[in-house]
């Protein structure tokens, strides 16, 4: 799973919702420096398909380039498997998956390490912490679809822009452990060795949110943290706390039989394994977007901004919500009537309060967590 990435976004209704390093020797200097749009921009300081000519002149473009660079998305998580080979199919560009596994950081010091190089990654896909501190590394892109997309979503500028998200969750496997209804279950003697966290709250993203999951079923909050961090150290006494970053087979072997996690991941595992189930506190809901950018060093500039156009498209936002997550232009393709409606009939829709930590949140929570977490649960 694509475990180590801070997210959060800035606003959201209750209505709606729902490593380091590429390995290369010697890698060549990126190919496409220099390369003009049909108004005489470089592709890589292109703003939308328009400086192209259009978006015939963006896929012409793209397609010379012939390659598209991703890292750290595994094919699991909100579709992405599914999502390349249908970019990749459509426009006859190879896409090179690196990392899957790997956090938000990883992609960030992937592409510092490897600039200049045909290597490194053309796009990201962030968590809200990681995204918001390393703003001055992305290309600003403003996609067809961007006056789509509500303001709270997305840089004005189109530096960053949100792309799907969920809910904090609780996936449990009804046949090892007996039902969760609450979060106070998981310190139960019947939990002894089962509980596993997705990532470490100090780099990862499902980590942070989990922690803050439990935090508001204790009484915490966004602003006050120290109640979660407590609970698992009340876990980790217990001996109910498992040091294991879940992962699909974890998860299907066994291994892992209660995770904290993305509802949509959570729910992945479902159609897998029939005994799981998943639970979101009604009294905790925590949900949160991950951020997408170009690379403003991308080595297939052209085909990094047709990635873009295809994730905000019909086609890559039905593809995410086939992937168990909220697309970011939801609300306005169901009134336009595009949205595919199975797949979105499947995401869950939280009636109450829901927490969505702002970035100065965000920021506070993890300093406490780097001061803290460690001592709680080493």
């Amino acid at each position: 799973m694509k475990n180590s990435r801070l997210v959060g976004f800035t606003a959201l209704t209750a209505s709606f919702l729902l490593a380091a390093g590429l390995t290369a020797c010697a890698p060549p200097e990126k190919e496409s420096e220099g390369n003009q749009t049909e108004s005489g921009v470089n592709y890589s300081e292109a703003t939308s398909a328009e400086d192209f000519g259009g978006m015939e002149g963006l896929v012409e473009a793209a397609k010379k380039e012939g390659e598209l660079n991703v890292i750290a998305l595994p094919p699991d998580w909100a579709n992405y498997g599914a999502i390349i080979k249908a970019f990749s199919d459509k426009y006859g560009i190879k896409v090179n998956s690196a990392q899957p596994d790997a956090a938000s950081q990883d992609e960030i010091n992937a592409a510092n390490q490897q600039k200049g190089k045909s290597t490194a990654p053309d796009v990201f896909d962030l968590g809200q912490s990681v995204a918001l501190a390393n703003t001055d590394m992305f290309a600003p892109y403003k996609v067809a679809t961007f006056d789509d997309i509500p303001a709270a979503y997305k840089d004005p500028d189109g530096t960053w822009v949100n792309d799907y998200g969920g809910y904090m969750s609780i996936g449990y496997d009804s046949a090892k452990v007996p039902e969760v209804t609450d979060v106070n279950d998981l310190l139960k003697p019947e939990f002894s060795g089962k509980v596993a966290l997705n990532g470490d709250p100090t780099q990862a993203g499902a980590a942070f949110s989990g922690v803050l999951m439990v935090a508001l079923s204790q009484g915490g909050s966004v602003d006050d943290i120290a109640p979660g961090v407590e609970f698992f150290r009340k876990l980790k006494a217990a001996g109910n706390f498992l040091p294991v970053d879940p992962t699909p087979a974890t998860i299907e072997s066994g291994q892992t039989p209660v995770v904290i996690d993305w509802n949509y991941l959570n729910s992945a595992e479902t159609a897998k394994l029939p005994s799981w189930k998943v639970f979101v506190p009604p009294n905790a809901v925590v949900a949160g977007y991950y951020y997408q950018a170009i690379n403003k060093d991308a080595p297939h500039p052209a085909a990094a901004r047709l990635w873009e156009e295809f994730l905000y498209s019909d086609e890559g936002q039905n593809l995410y919500a086939a992937g168990g997550v909220r697309p970011v232009r939801a609300d306005q393709m169901i009134q336009a009537g595009t949205i595919d409606k199975d797949a979105v009939a499947k995401i869950p829709v939280v009636d109450g309060p829901v927490t969505v930590p702002t970035p100065e949140q965000t920021e506070k929570a993890t300093k406490y967590l780097a001061e803290n977490w460690a001592k709680a649960v080493g």
